[in-house]
């Protein structure tokens, strides 16, 4: 999938007028804050220091495509940036940390965000739209085109610029029972995130979709708070779900993205030296992820059979009938317009 670099004239605009916000917080050491000035503080030999957070451990793609990020981004700067990294929601949940990073306060600057950001604007909630997304090439005709860019500007306008985005696997159903039909998911209570979409998908199947942070799941499942879960495989790998869940079901009910975005309010007060470096070096790490999420993926299912998780293959159908029915019903009229988008890039129709 193509990384996207885009420093669009209208996003250049809106940040001139977003204000120009000195970061504070740990650690920060900006010795100005005029943002655009390519003469100011890296010049002068300010220093900054970039805090990026995000849920998953070490291991996890993420994790190493942050750690390449810090890698470029303080080659590139010869120092005068620097970037802290925290893993496993160490900095608070995905929400706890978007909204540090729109605040801008320096404790959180950049994060790894998808359909939890319709907080602050209900289109960008349309990530989570169960089987909208058909296929990798789909995925890349959607975010190079008129609804990348149209989410680029929403990103934009909530306060976080978006470096890039990043594909995830598709998500599937965990459990300790065999689910073949959406009827086997009657009364079955399922962890999603904080996504209207997901839990009226579940709902419209039977089943019962509670709300919860990612790094409250293991202990969840192990204490039968909640019967099962759905991530991407890389995500149950990772999170050692095989310990507590015995089947995975292919429903693969969501392909989708997270944008590695930045606060625009903190992005906005760097000169545009640094602005290009850090934007550079995204990309980099973008591009690095996307070759070792291939790779990853190409062995996930044979890893996790033999950590003892059965493959449940089932006729997607139904879960998709049911899933998108249910959700149509709570679409906004916004969301319902970029809906509609989606489904006309997906170059299978065309």
């Amino acid at each position: 999938m193509k990384n996207r670099k885009k420093l669009m004239a209208a996003g250049l605009i809106i940040l001139m007028t977003a204000g120009m916000l000195a970061g504070c917080g740990s650690g920060n050491k900006e010795e100005s804050s005029a943002g655009g000035d390519s003469s100011g503080p890296a010049a002068a030999g300010g220093t900054y220091e970039l805090v990026v957070g995000h849920i998953n451990d070490e291991n996890h793609t993420w994790h190493l495509m942050a750690e390449k990020f810090k890698e470029e981004v303080e080659a590139a700067s010869d120092g005068s940036v620097t970037v802290k990294i925290y893993p496993n929601s160490s900095l608070g949940t995905e929400v706890e940390m978007i909204q540090s990073a729109i605040a801008g306060s320096g404790d959180c600057d950049i994060v790894f965000t998808g359909e939890s950001m319709q907080t602050y604007a209900e289109e960008l909630g349309i990530i989570g739209m169960p089987y909208a997304i058909t296929s990798e090439e789909h995925m890349d005709a959607v975010l190079n085109g008129e609804v990348g860019n149209e989410l680029d500007q929403i990103m934009l306008g909530s306060g976080l610029r978006d470096l890039g985005a990043i594909l995830r696997g598709p998500r599937n159903i965990t459990s300790n029972k065999k689910i073949e039909t959406p009827e086997d998911l009657k009364g079955f209570i399922i962890r999603t995130p904080e996504s209207a979409m997901t839990m009226a998908a579940f709902e419209a199947m039977g089943a019962k979709p509670t709300p919860m942070a990612f790094s409250e799941i293991f202990t969840s499942l192990q204490q039968g708070v909640i019967d099962g879960q759905e991530n991407p495989l890389a995500n149950i790998n990772n999170a050692s779900l095989y310990e507590v869940q015995d089947y995975v079901i292919i429903t693969e009910h969501l392909r989708a993205w997270v944008y590695f975005a930045i606060s625009e309010s903190r992005m906005s007060s760097f000169p545009e030296d640094i602005q290009e470096m850090i934007t550079d070096a995204a990309e980099k790490a973008i591009d690095y992820e996307h070759e070792l999420f291939l790779e990853e993926e190409a062995g996930l299912e044979t890893e996790l059979q033999e950590k003892g998780m059965e493959f449940v293959q089932v006729d997607q159908e139904p879960f998709k009938e049911a899933a998108v029915s249910g959700v149509l019903e709570v679409l906004t009229d916004k969301q319902k317009a970029i809906y509609e988008k989606i489904v006309a890039a997906d170059p299978a129709n065309n």
